[in-house]
């Protein structure tokens, strides 16, 4: 079977990658918009005009099902999306739910894009989950760019990360693909503070039980 990875950027890559090493028999098909990164720059519906044209490529590829692998879409278009194409999308959304079940400390933290973090759906995913939870939203607006133009300020990071950690969190959530590329730069921040998690797996068991319906 074909399945159909698309981000905005290289953030998307690492999920095909993590698709690729769990289902080695069936064929990944990545697809990215790096004529219109970044996204988290751009409104719902510029974005919705930039999205179309790149999955109707991939379900004319032969796609069978697709993992929307940018949660700055996921957040706010996955209903018009799921409308519009022919096949299953899988959303990738920032974590909220498991971070709020496991922290202990009841302060969370969530990096995403600011477009994001303004969605109804992230605000949903908070209001439904985190409510009574402290929820920590540091300034990543420039983390995808850096590391698509691998020009990370790990200075930064660091500082971002750390001030988090101090202010109680016990649990970082990568609400960005793009992020999953510097996890380790973030755990070795943590030191062993708070748990850092991304979607990765979730979204792969999601998978297969889509593709095993089909």
């Amino acid at each position: 079977m074909k399945i159909g990875v698309f981000d905005s950027g290289v953030g998307g890559k690492s999920v095909a990658n993590a698709i690729s090493r769990a289902l080695p028999q069936h064929q990944v098909i990545f697809m990215m918009d790096s004529a219109h990164f970044p996204y988290a720059t751009k409104t719902p519906q510029e974005i919705h005009g930039y999205v179309v044209p790149i999955l109707t490529d991939l379900v004319g590829q032969g796609c069978e099902v697709i993992v929307i692998a940018c949660n700055t879409v996921s957040t706010n278009l996955i209903d018009e999306l799921r409308e519009t194409l022919p096949v299953p999308l899988i959303a990738m959304e920032p974590m909220v739910k498991p971070a709020a079940e496991q922290t202990k400390s009841k302060v969370i933290v969530v990096c995403a894009t600011p477009t994001t973090l303004a969605s109804p759906r992230y605000q949903w995913l908070k209001d439904t989950y985190a409510s009574g939870i402290k929820v920590l939203e540091p300034d990543c607006s420039n983390w995808s760019y850096m590391i698509e133009t691998n020009q990370i300020d790990r200075q930064k990071i660091h500082d971002q990360i750390d001030q988090a950690c101090q202010a109680g969190a016990d649990m970082i959530v990568l609400g960005c693909t793009h992020y999953h590329w510097i996890e380790d730069i973030i755990t070795e921040v943590v030191q062993g503070r708070a748990q850092v998690i991304q979607p990765e797996q979730p979204v792969i068991e999601q998978l297969k039980k889509v593709m095993a319906s089909l």
